[in-house]
């Protein structure tokens, strides 16, 4: 035994310089990345009147979660994260619907007309969602969905991005395998859902996922929507809290790791799923 470890620690090679450069750069993106999450949870256990110092330092001189507390307190957290969780879940599922259909539909069907409806639908990706504030509110306005869950989700729903995403993944699926479904008589219906959505799964997990975070993160729209503290979501409660007691760094710092921590959760159980599903889409090589 001892004979085998002295035989795999000696034929163990040693780092190349490729490799040392490549580790050292990864740590300097890696910590790019962490420090701001690092500042905001050390800002958060400070004092209101430590994380308003100039110059700001990194450590606590009293560690304290006063923040956390006053957050929870002025705060309705439990409600604006479920308003969050609803809406979210709400656009990705509507999301995921109308993309796969759409973009399967232009993947494999001919019609008159489709490379001028293709074009529409392509040309969302030139125009910042900011563009349509006011001409969306205007239609919520007129359809009486302000101040609702539907006024905040389906404007959320015309996703020209994940139509093309899933585009162009359905394009690779091979035309053999829907052909003999449908010589042993299965209709499009079945063979879209028993044949081309398990394939998609990677991708429509990648939509699903960017889906989620997007909604999630949106902080304009609902802001613009909503004038009803009980269906605000967590951005737009949170700064509706900072704005009634002025700049509380140290809350601010509080309210935006609790919004974003179920993201961070999110990444993690399910970055495999990310990876897999740009991968499968044909934009890594595009």
């Amino acid at each position: 035994m001892t004979t085998a470890v002295q035989v795999r620690k000696s034929t163990r090679k040693p780092w190349t310089p490729s490799q040392i450069v490549l580790t050292v750069l990864g740590v300097a993106v890696s910590a790019v990345f962490v420090a701001p999450i690092a500042a905001a949870l050390l800002t958060s256990l400070k004092s209101e009147a430590e994380a308003a110092e100039i110059p700001p330092h990194w450590l606590p001189r009293v560690w304290t979660g006063q923040a956390w507390k006053a957050l929870w307190e002025t705060g309705n957290i439990t409600n604006w994260f479920i308003n969050s969780l609803v809406v979210s879940v709400c656009v990705t599922s509507l999301v995921l619907t109308v993309s796969a259909l759409a973009g399967y539909g232009f993947a494999r069907t001919e019609f008159r007309g489709k490379s001028v409806l293709m074009g529409i639908v392509m040309s969302g990706l030139m125009i910042s969602p900011a563009v349509l504030g006011v001409p969306l509110f205007t239609t919520v306005q007129q359809m009486g969905m302000v101040d609702t869950y539907w006024g905040m989700i389906l404007p959320q729903c015309a996703p020209a991005a994940m139509v093309y995403i899933l585009y162009k993944f359905f394009q690779g699926v091979p035309r053999e395998l829907e052909e003999a479904a449908f010589i042993d008589g299965a209709g499009r219906w079945r063979v879209f859902f028993t044949i081309v959505v398990p394939l998609a799964r990677p991708s429509l997990a990648a939509v699903g996922i960017f889906t989620f975070i997007a909604s999630w993160n949106n902080f304009l729209w609902p802001y613009m929507v909503t004038n009803n503290p009980d269906l605000m979501t967590m951005p737009n409660g949170i700064a509706t809290v900072m704005n009634s007691y002025g700049i509380q760094w140290a809350q601010l710092m509080a309210g935006g790791l609790m919004a974003g921590l179920p993201l961070i959760v999110v990444f993690v159980f399910f970055q495999r799923q990310i990876v897999a599903g740009v991968a499968h889409t044909g934009l890594a090589g595009q």
